[in-house]
């Protein structure tokens, strides 16, 4: 705990994210002074690209600030006795799918060094109090979205965290669920813990928060009581028992003698969270037109235009739509008259080339019939085979008379 009773405390923070050549890129959190305390829900709100994410995982010990201080607990987010007090239910809850709901938290206790008994115990009260004790033995990758997030809340609190971060929360949960989530961080907050809350749900941060933050392109715009926050001290309130419009009228003091003076009582009328949010957000993003996070949206673009709204230019698809049908490249079996017919290239047939070339060579004689030409083939064929055979023997005998010699040495 730090010296002014904070849990969380940070002190001109800012948070820059490089390139890969070194040169800041994002300023995600800029000169950020914040301080929560011990049983307070605080609400860390903002739209998308404003910090919260980056804040978040500087809590947690994943990332380090670029200047200033951050602590929790009163040390470094980074020592691995603040990360035991801390519980964490990230917005999407990155679970083993073939694990039942009994494993997954079983495993969790198991991580924070949980003795046996102690586990089974909580991971009992756990299931009851998230309501998946019918459902301890199925897979949480059967899950719907909803019960996961009821399991990963019980993931979260299984090692009784002083500090519980909890990132949309209430995502995916019916009515009845965000009703018993809610109620769930008020009893822990009047238990003592201290809970960060981050969540668009505008309406669920209102019933549940004592203070509020909210960020716009890495700067805190707005913090303080929620109540404050949302108050017009500009216009009163009173409010009485039904009773005529002109009685209403009268004066005060007469109305409370008539009716009781703890029957009537002014206040200060407060507006909805969510038109302070999107006030404040709006004052900002003209005073800062320039965001890391996401913008305003504009008009659609030209490609996604509705039919008739603009035309399209003319692809390449639809000029070859256009264009005359190319003749056919194959040839005809007839020619049209006054047309020679294409060349066809003839089969290569050897006895006929041979036969070509002999004629080519005795250009007086008329050429032999195919006939004629193949019994010569088989003459020649056979004064070949007999040239070879005497070829054959003949060095067979020269080798015989090679070797006899070599005995007679």
């Amino acid at each position: 705990m730090s010296d002014n009773g904070a849990v969380i405390s940070a002190k001109g923070v800012t948070k820059v994210f490089k390139d890969f050549w070194g040169r800041p890129k994002v300023r995600a959190v800029d000169e950020m002074d914040l301080e929560v305390h011990r049983g307070e829900v605080f609400g860390l709100l903002g739209p998308n690209g404003s910090g919260k994410s980056t804040t978040v995982k500087m809590l947690l010990g994943l990332l380090y600030p670029t200047r200033g201080r951050l602590s929790v607990f009163g040390e470094s987010p980074r020592v691995v006795k603040i990360k035991a007090r801390i519980g964490y239910l990230p917005e999407e809850s990155y679970l083993y799918r073939y694990l039942d709901s009994n494993e997954t938290l079983d495993f969790f206790g198991r991580l924070f060094d949980l003795e046996g008994p102690t586990r089974t115990e909580r991971i009992e009260q756990l299931l009851d109090m998230v309501g998946l004790t019918q459902a301890r033995r199925r897979r949480v990758g059967e899950f719907s979205k909803g019960m996961s997030r009821r399991i990963g809340i019980a993931q979260a609190l299984i090692n009784d965290p002083d500090l519980i971060i909890l990132d949309e929360p209430t995502s995916g949960l019916d009515p009845l669920g965000c009703r018993e989530v809610k109620e769930l961080i008020q009893n822990l907050s009047r238990r003592g813990k201290t809970v960060l809350l981050s969540s668009h749900l505008l309406s669920d941060v209102e019933d549940v928060c004592d203070r509020v933050a909210i960020l716009y392109n890495g700067h805190i715009q707005a913090q303080g009581p929620i109540k404050e926050l949302l108050a017009r001290p500009d216009v009163f309130r009173v409010t009485a028992p039904v009773m005529e419009r002109d009685r209403m009228e009268r004066l005060l003091e007469e109305m409370r003698q008539e009716v009781g003076r703890d029957a009537v009582r002014v206040d200060t009328p407060t507006r909805s969270l969510e038109s302070f949010f999107l006030e404040v957000v709006e004052r900002a993003r003209a005073a800062q037109p320039d965001s890391s996070g996401a913008a305003a949206g504009g008009p659609v673009a030209n490609y996604l235009a509705a039919s008739g709204d603009a035309q399209p230019a003319e692809s390449i698809l639809d000029r070859l739509a256009q264009a005359p049908a190319a003749e056919p490249t194959e040839p005809t079996t007839e020619p049209a008259p006054g047309e020679a017919a294409a060349p066809v290239e003839p089969q290569l047939d050897s006895q006929r080339l041979a036969a070509l070339v002999t004629s080519a060579e005795k250009p007086g004689e008329p050429e032999q019939q195919p006939a004629e030409s193949a019994a010569e083939s088989a003459t020649k064929a056979e004064e070949q085979a007999d040239t070879q055979l005497l070829q054959g023997l003949l060095a067979g005998k020269n080798d015989a008379s090679a070797k006899g010699q070599d005995e007679e040495r």
